[in-house]
């Protein structure tokens, strides 16, 4: 896919999220619309992956460790074909296979169930020596939340994936500067973010504006190109982008649209695709 063609399929991810937490009553749009583009990048870009065998061993792997963003996970599965787009308004409906968190027992496409913050990133670092071990070749990513990395887990799952050099694994970082409670800096602040990485022997790499295809684009190609550890991008994003009233607000973490606030947010989403369409 080229840029604008990533561009416009993640106005339509966001544009699920929305009708998916929407038609809930409940969920998460804030995380899940600012690491929308990266969700773009990996399913239609930088995975080996085919929604038509799913389970296909040579495939790479993906886990949200920070489970609760899985709007954006199913909205981007939707549009890769491994489910009808339509099943989005199922979301946390009873007897759904679309739950709060991700399933990989009952959704296609889903290699690891999450929503427990911190232990992502420990099966993704499990998955990744067992490709070693197996001398297979396929790649591991994980996406946690800033939030999230203030869990103990998630350093020592870092210092194991360090100390045993999987340069099959990238460890994202949604850096978006916000979680349930305010600011991460208020609440308890991770920053140096990248001087921790790099102290558990990862190649760190810095993306200024993680909604920016062409920077994720340069990050995932320095990744590739990385061998003897593993890497972590730290990627900068807006939460709640893409949508006006969402954008850099706290409040906006695990709440749904009503209706009046999803007819705005349907709005600026199609004013962004129709401004595409003129590219």
């Amino acid at each position: 896919m080229n840029k604008l063609e990533l561009q416009k399929t993640a106005n339509e991810v966001r544009k699920g999220i929305v009708t998916a937490v929407h038609s809930a009553k409940a969920g998460h749009p804030g995380g899940s619309l600012s690491a929308a583009d990266l969700f773009t990048y990996l399913y239609f870009q930088e995975m080996n992956i085919d929604p038509k065998e799913p389970k296909k061993a040579d495939r790479d792997r993906f886990v949200l460790s920070k489970g609760h963003t899985a709007p954006g996970l199913y909205s981007t599965l939707a549009q890769r074909g491994y489910f009808p787009v339509e099943d989005l308004k199922t979301l946390r409906h009873l007897g759904s296979y679309l739950q709060g968190h991700p399933d990989m027992k009952h959704i296609p496409g889903v290699d690891m169930s999450s929503g427990s913050l911190g232990q992502g990133i420990s099966a993704a670092v499990g998955m990744a020596l067992s490709a070693k071990m197996d001398g297979a070749d396929y790649r591991v990513y994980t996406l946690l939340g800033d939030g999230e990395i203030q869990e103990g887990q998630v350093w020592e799952a870092s210092m194991f994936a360090g100390f045993r050099k999987l340069d099959n694994l990238v460890v994202v970082v949604d850096n978006n500067g916000l979680q349930i409670d305010g600011s991460i800096e208020d609440v308890c602040s991770p920053y140096p973010i990248d001087k921790k990485f790099e102290a558990f022997n990862f190649h760190v790499i810095n993306v200024a504006d993680g909604n920016d295809f062409d920077q994720l684009d340069a990050a995932f190609q320095e990744a590739r190109e990385t061998k003897g550890m593993p890497t972590a991008i730290i990627m900068k994003t807006v939460k709640g982008k893409g949508v006006s009233f969402m954008e850099n607000s706290a409040g906006w973490h695990g709440k749904a649209p009503n209706d009046a606030e999803y007819e705005i947010a349907m709005a600026d989403l199609e004013k962004v695709g129709e401004a595409l369409c003129q590219k």
